[in-house]
Formats: structure tokens, C-alpha cells, sequence
């Protein structure tokens, strides 16, 4: 007979249990969420997952609802077993637990042997683009030749653009009654919570998930090349999938998402290029920045860049979009406050950039990302907001800082043509904050930039004394108040 099986809150999917007989535990620690300040929908999303699973499994399912797991386990006297967590906490709290057996880890398609053994052969920084050709081929994903290269333009968000249906919607039931009423009792007890509640927008359960993900493969994967590195007001998602917090959950396992995609290019509408954008995110980042966790310490290079100590201003940890004019950052402010999501452009040049032009602290901006976001997690906000977007992680890993001044988002968005601010200046009342960020970020890092062509030839275009002069006056002044 299997031992009971611990399935964490990141572990619900079928793929996680051996056999339609095993017996499974499930907790809900309130101390998780009374820790520090999560994003309600996030708060909700995580139970209402948690509920659903234990309602499916019904009499072989044990969910205890405790204050810590510590609790739950003292209250335990069986054998227990749990597959890799995947947190570096979780595994200190599981290899603390006498006699709770850990298995090797689940819903990732790489082996940490096989990464290993990748790594140790590299010469140099570990790069995605090397680790990805090595998955295409140790998988035998895409391995036909490329007969449909896509030579589309990608589209301005301010251009027409080709209608893609909405997601199919979610339809709350009472567990997630049930979940909301208890977050409102805990909110009352003293429970912090940021943002705001509003209807659940995201699977909570392995069918609402896959319903997601057939919808996409048939109705937006096809346009996702076109739309992946766009921005726009009027449509958050654009052609995304919004399956990141379902993969997070562990209601999807990747190797067939991988697979369905492939086909849809093989036998469907889906051109290539959409198809491997789409892989790449799966077999490509999702992989490498699993398996980098693991592989790699991350820590912090020194003090990150040397401007980087400021803690992050209230209006931006609170999600006070309302007190923000720049209408790029109020809007995706906003959609986080309001959804607790954005697709990965918006992350990156629009809150990571304006952070790393600010200076505030890697790691308070890590923190605020993986509770602001329902797929924030430990193993993914490391790399991406450590590593990408504050170029701050010291690892073998080559990474770049994201940052862009406003023609860069006038480009990519249609936020500029309705913002009191004018992207091509960085002096006066008008100037965008981004640009002018931008210009005091290269000033102020000029020493770090020789080695990246693309900000290093910035730094010489902006480079005149009288004017540089003016725009760090002008945004040191301007500091952490919002823009």
C-alpha cells in the first residue's frame, strides 16, 4: 500500500500522485498568509486550489487547516511522503520533519542530473539559448525543419489588430464562497492583504486549466508571435495565455502543453514561430530557471547596482495606481492591483525598469513581486527580477539590466499617445519619468555599462555635461514620489 502523499500548494495535478488509490494530505497554514502582505486574489486563488483538490479526491484526501505545518505534522501519526518541493524553505521545513520521505521532483521536463550535466560542460556564462538548443534536441521537440518561418511584423499595440477571443471565463462555485468568506474573516482578525478582491480569474482546478490551455492552443497561440512583445491599454493579455499561476499550481504538467502546442503547429492554424515562442517559454525559461535554483546560490553581487538602496515608496508597494500620472506605470499598476497579474513585458519595462532607474532594493522588489502576483513564485522571481531585471544576481548566468527610457514604450505600447508626458523628453515639465530615469541610471552606473554595448553607446549620445547635469538635478528631486 503507498505512504500518504503531502501535495504542497504548487503540486495539484494529477501528475503528482501515482495511482487513483493513493491516500493524500493537504494543509492550509494560515501563518503563510499571515506572514507578510499577499495579494488577495493570490490569497484566494492558492485555497480555492487547494479546496477544489481536496473535493475531487474526496475520502482520500486529509486536508487539515492549521496555524503553521509544524502543527499539522505533530498531529500526523502515519508515514508521509512529498515530491521535491518547490521552495528552498519548503525543503529546509521537509527535511526537518522526522520520517517524512522526499521523492524526486515533479512537473518539470528536465532532470537536475541531465541540467548538470549540461552546465558542467559549458564554457562561460550559462545562457538560455545554449540550455534551450539542448533541450529541443535531448526531447526531439520541433525537430522538423522550419518550412513556415514567420516573417510577420510584430504590431504596435496603436495598430489595428486581428480580434482574439477572450479566455473561456471561470465560473465560481461555493468552495470559492466559502474561500472568500474566510478571507474576509481572516482580514478582520488582523490578516493583511494587498490589492483588491474581485472574481476569481484563474483555474483553480486541472479542468478549468486544461480548458484554458485548448482554448489557447486553437484560438490565440496563432497570433502569439505577433503579440508577445507588445503592450496595450485596451487588452491586457493581448494573445497571452495567462497560464503561468496553472503550470505555478502544478494543474498543468508541461511535457504534454509541449507536445499539444507542437501539434498545433504540425496539424493546426499555429505558424511556427508562434508555436516556439511559446516551447521556449515552457521547455526554454521555465526549465532553466528551475533548474538555476537549484544549481545556483542566488545572492546578491555586492550591493547590486551601486544607486540600488532604496526602499520601495508606499504608493508602489500599496498598488496606489490611482496616484500615479505616467499612464503606462498607472495602468499596469493598476491591472496588477486589480487582477494581481501582467504578462512579462509590463514586468520588465514598465515596473522592473522603473525600479531599477529608481534604485530601490532588489531584493524588497523580489518580495513585492512574488505576493502582488498569482504566479509569483520563490524559484521564478529570483532570477527574473534578481537576474534580469536588476542584472543584480551573482551566478554564472549572463544576464542584461532591462532598462529602456519612454521611446522605447511608445515603440512596444499604445500607453504614450494619451500621457501627459512626452517620451522623447527627459528635461521639464513634460519629461517622461522614464527617460529621465533612464539617463540617470546610465549616469549613475557609467563605470558598470562598458561592457554592454547597447546602454554603453547610450550613455555616450546622452552624454553632454550641462545637460546631464540638469537631468540628475531633475530626478533626484523627483526621487520615489510617484510620476
Amino acid at each position: 500500500m503507498s505512504c500518504r502523499r503531502w501535495l504542497l500548494a504548487d503540486q495539484l495535478g494529477p501528475h503528482f500522485l501515482d495511482d487513483s488509490d493513493q491516500q493524500v494530505l493537504l494543509i492550509e497554514a494560515r501563518e503563510l498568509f499571515r506572514r507578510r502582505p499577499m495579494h488577495r486574489q493570490k490569497a484566494h486563488l492558492i485555497l480555492s486550489a487547494l479546496r477544489h483538490r481536496a473535493a475531487e479526491l474526496g475520502d482520500r484526501a486529509l486536508l487539515l487547516r492549521t496555524g503553521t505545518f509544524r502543527e499539522a505534522f505533530d498531529r500526523l501519526a502515519e508515514p508521509v511522503e512529498v515530491c521535491h518541493p518547490h521552495s528552498r524553505a519548503a525543503m529546509r521545513f521537509a527535511r526537518s520533519v522526522p520520517g517524512l520521505a522526499v521523492l524526486p521532483a515533479r512537473g518539470f521536463i528536465t532532470s537536475p542530473a541531465d541540467f548538470a550535466a549540461w552546465a558542467e560542460q559549458q564554457r562561460g556564462p550559462l545562457r538560455l539559448d545554449d540550455f534551450y538548443r539542448h533541450a529541443l534536441r535531448r526531447h526531439d521537440v520541433l525537430s522538423a525543419p522550419a518550412g513556415d518561418v514567420s516573417t510577420r511584423r510584430p504590431p504596435r499595440a496603436t495598430d489595428a489588430t486581428r480580434p482574439v477571443p477572450p479566455p473561456p471565463p471561470v465560473v465560481e462555485d461555493d468552495i470559492d464562497a466559502q474561500v472568500r468568506h474566510d478571507l474576509d474573516r481572516w482580514a478582520a482578525d488582523g490578516v493583511r492583504f494587498v490589492g483588491r478582491d474581485g472574481p476569481r480569474r484563474f483555474p483553480a482546478t486541472h479542468a478549468e486549466a486544461e480548458a484554458r490551455l485548448a482554448h489557447f492552443l486553437r484560438h490565440r497561440l496563432p497570433e502569439y508571435d505577433r503579440y508577445a512583445e507588445v503592450m496595450s491599454a485596451h487588452d491586457p493579455l493581448l494573445a497571452h495565455s495567462g497560464l503561468s499561476s496553472s503550470f505555478h499550481l502544478g494543474l498543468l504538467d508541461p511535457r504534454p502543453a509541449v507536445r499539444a502546442a507542437e501539434r498545433a503547429w504540425r496539424d493546426g492554424p499555429a505558424p511556427r514561430a508562434a508555436v516556439e515562442l511559446f516551447i521556449r517559454g515552457l521547455l526554454g525559461w521555465r526549465e532553466f530557471l528551475w533548474q538555476l535554483y537549484w544549481y545556483v546560490e542566488p545572492r546578491l553581487r555586492g550591493a547590486g547596482w551601486p544607486a540600488a538602496t532604496e526602499p520601495l515608496p508606499q504608493w508602489f508597494a500599496e498598488l496606489d495606481a490611482d496616484a500615479v500620472e505616467a499612464r503606462c506605470l498607472a495602468d499596469v499598476l493598476a491591472t496588477v492591483r486589480d487582477t494581481a497579474f501582467t504578462h512579462h513585458v509590463p514586468r520588465l519595462l514598465v515596473l522592473g525598469n522603473y525600479a531599477l532607474q529608481r534604485g530601490w532594493r532588489p531584493a524588497e522588489l523580489v518580495d513585492w513581486f512574488q505576493r502582488s502576483f498569482v504566479d509569483g513564485t520563490d524559484w521564478v522571481m529570483n532570477a527574473t527580477v534578481l537576474g534580469m531585471s536588476h542584472h543584480a544576481e551573482v551566478s554564472a548566468v549572463e544576464t542584461r539590466p532591462y532598462a529602456v527610457d519612454g521611446t522605447y514604450i511608445d515603440e512596444i505600447s499604445d500607453y504614450c499617445a494619451g500621457c501627459r508626458y512626452s517620451p522623447e523628453r527627459a528635461l521639464g515639465d513634460l519629461a517622461c519619468p522614464y527617460t529621465g530615469g533612464f539617463e540617470m541610471f546610465l549616469h549613475r552606473n557609467r563605470g558598470r555599462l562598458v561592457d554592454d554595448p547597447r546602454l554603453a553607446a547610450e550613455l555616450i549620445r546622452r552624454d553632454e555635461p550641462e545637460h546631464r547635469d540638469a537631468v540628475l538635478a531633475q530626478e533626484e528631486k523627483r526621487g520615489s514620489t510617484a510620476p
